[in-house]
């Protein structure tokens, strides 16, 4: 469980194939604290598991269904990644709750500037659209937002500027795709309505 507030950006020093799935090894430094081999942590939004530390690397493996439904495998060394540690009892909780369950990618449409702020749309899946509303929770590459409005397939989230400072959506583009993760408690609603039609 996360919460969405990426505590760092770490690097990507290598993504290689080994063994049917893609060995990524990271470069980080606040999250090298207390990081140790089998921890959960968020990278972009994806929840992998750590298979190996150093003072300041860490490596996880990752499978063809998270390669096939999430943006990692795009990413090659040298490219930046936002980076959470798994959530502790003890941990204040601030954004939402995340699991790094991705759902699927989005495409960035547009990033606009206005007084204050910076407006990011994203076009989804028609799929995806019942559990996006106004006010409501959303992930995109591990960083909980808040949408602001909803037209048809598309929704938008204004982002402060230290958000954009300290995570890597102050580096995308229309065009770029994005990690997704619907809220999980609205998943859960939805799918109990569906099942019990109520």
């Amino acid at each position: 469980m996360f919460t969405g507030l990426v505590e760092e950006i770490g690097t990507i020093v290598t993504a290689k194939p080994h063994g049917g799935v893609v060995e990524f090894i990271i470069r980080a430094k606040k999250v090298m604290d207390d990081l140790t081999i089998d921890d959960s942590i968020n990278i972009n939004g994806v929840c992998q598991t750590v298979v190996k530390c150093s003072k300041d690397t860490f490596t996880v493996q990752t499978i063809k269904e998270t390669l096939r439904k999430t943006t990692l495998g795009s990413l090659r060394a040298g490219n930046p990644v936002n980076l959470e540690r798994a959530l502790q009892p003890s941990s204040r909780m601030g954004g939402h709750f995340v699991q790094g369950h991705v759902d699927g990618t989005g495409s960035v449409k547009s990033v606009n500037k206005q007084a204050g702020d910076w407006l990011i749309k994203v076009a989804l899946p028609e799929s995806f659209m019942k559990y996006v509303i106004p006010m409501g929770s959303i992930c995109i590459d591990g960083v909980s937002l808040t949408i602001a409005s909803v037209q048809g397939s598309e929704f938008t989230v204004s982002i402060i500027p230290h958000t954009l400072n300290v995570t890597t959506l102050g580096k995308i583009k229309p065009g770029s795709q994005v990690n997704i993760e619907l809220d999980m408690i609205g998943k859960y609603v939805v799918n109990l309505f569906e099942r019990t039609g109520t």
